[in-house]
């Protein structure tokens, strides 16, 4: 079972989230670190898939309908999991660290995570 890696969306990232969880030895990427800021939610997702990533975002409404569109479709990804601005960077950490500790890679593929489940 492979080790879930992270990637924040545009509106999840934050430099405060990605050193903290860089410090405490997750694999994390941001949209910006990797010249996708700005392109569809789609896209996202499909750059995720392509590169094995967890895509974490606070979109919900929007990608949770493409997740439904998807399965549907038979259209595959890696995995989202969603969180709220409201936790704190060290909550979201906390809770992205506890779920890549239970889940593998493969676990999250097509399925979708509430943050709040796993703080």
């Amino acid at each position: 079972m492979s080790a879930i890696r992270f990637y924040l969306d545009e509106d999840a990232t934050s430099k405060r989230l990605l050193q903290a969880l860089r410090n405490r030895g997750a694999d994390v990427l941001s949209a910006s670190e990797v010249d996708m800021l700005a392109r569809s939610d789609e896209q996202q997702l499909v750059w995720a898939l392509e590169h094995q990533r967890i895509i974490f975002t606070f979109n919900v409404r929007d990608f949770y309908r493409i997740h439904s569109d998807w399965l549907q479709s038979g259209t595959s990804h890696a995995g989202i999991i969603f969180g709220k601005q409201e936790h704190s960077i060290g909550d979201q950490m906390r809770g992205l660290l506890r779920l890549a500790s239970i889940k593998s890679a493969e676990e999250m593929i097509n399925t979708v995570e509430f943050l709040g489940r796993w703080l």
